[in-house]
């Protein structure tokens, strides 16, 4: 049997703390080293009896560790994959985390770094980018196409053929209509209800979702 991987998580908040209790589902599959964060006063600290060992760039200091991203913020939705870049890595050092309550069909691929949380649902063999991040209870369905970086929180919900842009975020709840395209680094808010398509950069919200103003009021 081979030896379950050596792993690294990279952020030592809460998205870290869920992502740990994901792995700790697959003992056979990683086996946790600790965090690394850059916010100095939690080096020392620990995530659920996990060591904050110091800075991301610890990474480098492991080559043998598989590292994933533990970074989400609708403020900043490109951040996840930001600093994944900043890191620098190849594909092979990237971990796929899929917690054993996923449900993925055979041909699905998942992309480097992509961590599906329980109750994530594919309901057909789809493309997935790299370092995408789905809460728990997602549901994406037949003909989706999901780029690099999104982050979807809890019970995000695709109907067929919806398109979403590298490192957009889709709030907990939200539900998008069949055909609709999400773009780039857009952000669409809690319980919306998206029926048309959002420009990259947008922040969208409501029932049925319009875009927000830098008040945060819908126009």
């Amino acid at each position: 049997m081979r030896a379950a991987r050596p792993l690294l998580l990279v952020g030592a908040g809460g998205l870290a703390r869920e992502v740990l209790a994901a792995v700790r589902a697959l003992p056979g599959a990683w086996a946790p080293l600790g965090a690394l964060d850059d916010n100095e006063t939690r080096h020392g600290s620990t995530v659920d009896e996990l060591p904050v060992l110091g800075g991301s760039d610890l990474v480098h200091e492991h080559p043998d560790a598989a590292v994933v991203v533990c970074v989400a913020n609708s403020a900043r939705p490109a951040g996840r994959l930001a600093v994944a870049r900043k890191l620098g890595l190849p594909d092979e050092r990237w971990a796929t985390v899929v917690h054993p309550a996923a449900s993925v069909p055979a041909g699905a691929a998942l992309g480097p770094g992509t961590v599906l949380l329980a109750g994530t649902v594919l309901t057909t063999p789809m493309r997935v980018g790299a370092h995408v991040l789905a809460m728990p209870h997602v549901l994406l369905t037949h003909d989706d196409e999901i780029a690099d970086g999104v982050t979807f929180a809890g019970r995000a919900t695709l109907a067929g053929g919806v398109r979403v842009g590298e490192s957009a975020y889709l709030g907990q709840g939200s539900m998008i209509r069949e055909g609709v395209t999400i773009g780039t680094e857009a952000v669409v808010g809690m319980g919306a209800v998206v029926l048309a398509d959002v420009p990259a950069g947008q922040v969208w919200a409501g029932v049925p979702a319009r875009m927000l103003d830098t008040k945060g009021t819908a126009t």
